[in-house]
């Protein structure tokens, strides 16, 4: 009688590549079958198996144009951090997380503060624009992933294309108009300053990449002589009078508030971030 053989079955080839990536870095948790790489300041990413990952790269807002020293001027929003999102692939090894802080303000008339660069894989967010000064030196608003808004006398920045938008115009300064533009957001332009009002920071976009929906990338308001701006959807900080302009919030990369005649402060830019996520 013929004795049958039992066949076993082949459960693993330890030499069969890996269809997911898996690596270590920054701040992990998972959701939706992802598992999801958070860094909020430089570090690297530790990849053991490649594959293919998706990113969002957020860079650091840009400073509002709080600094005004003379009769009712009032400065531009900044511009938020330049936002890039996709996928790439990365290979068993290690990677640079560089994740550009937002712009410190300062209150010198002459100096521009752009928001820092964030960079993965060789893709490179550019910081956010400076919110233009006014002062017995007029400041533009400077260029960046978004640009600075306008102050009251003088010109808005542009924003990069595929990152951002451009920072808005102002009022024209007479008697009646100081109004500042807003910062440049992801989503759309800032405002442009109406009469005595501010522009409206422009709008971050949505992502999910972290597992719940959050924006990021939002203008910053411009500053006015009655009635300042607000900060874009997605961490803008808003527009102020002699006060109340508020700095771009950490981790979405909004731009500063603008301020005017007697501000008492300066705003920041807010921190970016970058995001790196893939299927488990």
């Amino acid at each position: 009688m013929a004795v049958s053989r039992l066949k076993y079955p082949t459960f693993f080839n330890m030499n069969a590549s890996r269809s997911n990536p898996l690596a270590t870095g920054g701040g992990i948790t998972t959701a939706g079958g992802y598992q999801i790489h958070t860094f909020s300041t430089t570090a690297t990413l530790s990849v053991s198996a490649g594959g293919s990952v998706e990113f969002l790269i957020l860079a650091g807002g840009g400073a509002g144009g709080t600094y005004s020293a003379t009769s009712g001027y009032a400065g531009g929003g900044g511009g938020a951090g330049g936002l890039l999102t996709g996928s790439s692939t990365v290979l068993a090894q290690n990677y640079s997380i560089v994740v550009g802080a937002g712009a410190i303000g300062t209150g010198s008339s002459t100096t521009a503060v752009n928001g820092s660069d964030s960079s993965f894989n060789g893709n490179t967010a550019i910081g956010g624009g400076q919110g233009g000064k006014d002062d017995t030196v007029i400041l533009n608003g400077t260029s960046g992933g978004s640009g600075g808004g306008a102050s009251t006398r003088g010109s808005s920045g542009s924003g990069t294309a595929g990152q951002g938008n451009d920072g808005g115009s102002n009022a024209g300064a007479s008697a009646s108009a100081y109004g500042a533009g807003g910062g440049g957001g992801a989503g759309a332009a800032g405002s442009d300053g109406s009469g005595s009002s501010g522009g409206n920071g422009g709008i971050g976009l949505s992502s999910s990449i972290s597992g719940s929906a959050i924006n990021y990338a939002g203008g910053g308001g411009g500053g006015a002589y009655t009635v300042a701006g607000s900060g874009g959807l997605g961490g803008g900080g808003n527009g102020g009078i002699a006060s109340g302009f508020t700095s771009g919030v950490d981790g979405q990369g909004g731009g500063g508030g603008g301020g005017r005649y007697a501000s008492t402060g300066v705003t920041d830019g807010g921190d970016g971030i970058i995001i790196v996520r893939y299927l488990i």
